[in-house]
């Protein structure tokens, strides 16, 4: 995703006394249909690879989407996050989008 442009470096925030992390990405295209699904993956990445007092935040960099309001608040939303992993098919996606990643 870094190749890409989706994530960079200076779009991730890390307060480790707070014990919070937001990260912003940038869909490719302002209409990208895979935006939720590139989101839900960063944020079940860091979900899974930080200590758990983390508070995990995941959103759309402002203006680089056309619904970017509506996915972010699908991404806030905790048990939106749970129901979607619940789902075989999509966490099978998210797992497949997460395959090499370190």
């Amino acid at each position: 995703m870094e190749v890409l442009g989706v994530i960079r470096k200076e779009q991730i925030e890390v307060d480790d006394e707070q014990s919070k992390v937001l990260v912003y990405f940038s869909p490719t295209i302002s209409r990208c249909s895979m935006a939720t699904l590139i989101g839900l993956s960063i944020k079940v990445k860091l979900l899974r690879s930080l200590p758990s007092r983390f508070k995990v935040r995941v959103e759309i960099t402002p203006g680089t989407h056309e619904t970017e309001e509506d996915i972010n608040k699908q991404l806030a939303d905790k048990e939106r996050v749970a129901a979607a992993m619940e789902n075989p098919n999509l966490a099978k996606m998210v797992n497949i989008c997460l395959e090499g990643s370190f």
